[in-house]
């Protein structure tokens, strides 16, 4: 079954760039040159990845990206010129599974692209593990091995690691992680940047080079697909 890309994007030297990259690599390609078109080609079509830009003629991308967030759970990954880490923040709290700052590579691309669908199936598809290389978590069990080993983790560290074991590959903000697991009105960033540090000691086998979770400096973390 063919792979449907939906772009929302007004630059045409990029649509054809992309384009031609998802269209030599099996996609199909739909194209929305304003934010109101990109979301009724939204509804419409039920395109399996949304890359959706955020200067867009009519309105502001971060409109569209709530607008179509609010009715689906399409994967969007936002690729924009601001490369300002507000802009970016406030993009992945608003719903988007990812963010490219322009240039891009073909490769990074294509990459992301992979990593979002990759996502989608997982969560769909969720039993109560995940394997990911030597790390593997048990949700119904709640516990955490690296190489068939059971790491010894507090309430809180397992219930960071387990929000980014279930959302693996995308980027989390430092504020929606703290709301999820300290509560609604937390301001826990400092918290979290320890218990990250505790984490890493426990499951990366050199900490200052993390494999399984990275950070996204000035955004927030990501749990990598090994």
């Amino acid at each position: 079954m063919t792979t449907t890309v939906l772009m929302i994007e007004d630059d045409l030297a990029i649509v054809n760039f992309m384009t031609a990259i998802l269209q030599g690599n099996a996609y199909k390609v739909l194209h929305a040159a304003k934010g109101t078109e990109g979301v009724s080609m939204c509804a419409l079509w039920s395109p399996d990845v949304v890359i959706l830009d955020l200067g867009l003629p009519d309105q502001d991308g971060i409109d569209v990206l709530k607008n179509i967030r609010s009715w689906s759970e399409v994967p969007i990954i936002v690729v924009s010129a601001r490369s300002d880490e507000s802009e970016k923040v406030l993009a992945l709290d608003e719903g988007a599974d990812d963010y490219i700052t322009k240039p891009f590579g073909t490769s990074e691309l294509l990459a992301r692209i992979r990593t979002a669908l990759r996502h989608v199936k997982k969560k769909e598809g969720s039993a109560g593990k995940l394997s990911n290389g030597a790390f593997e978590i048990d949700f119904d069990k709640r516990f955490v091995q690296i190489e068939g080993k059971q790491v010894h983790l507090t309430p809180t560290e397992y219930k960071i690691i387990q929000l980014l074991a279930l959302n693996i590959g995308k980027v989390l903000t430092h504020d929606y992680i703290a709301k999820e697991v300290w509560g609604p009105y937390s301001l826990e960033n400092q918290s979290l940047r320890v218990n990250m540090s505790n984490i890493r000691r426990k499951i990366e086998v050199n900490p200052a080079e993390p494999v399984y979770i990275l950070t996204e400096i000035g955004v927030g973390y990501r749990m990598v697909e090994c």
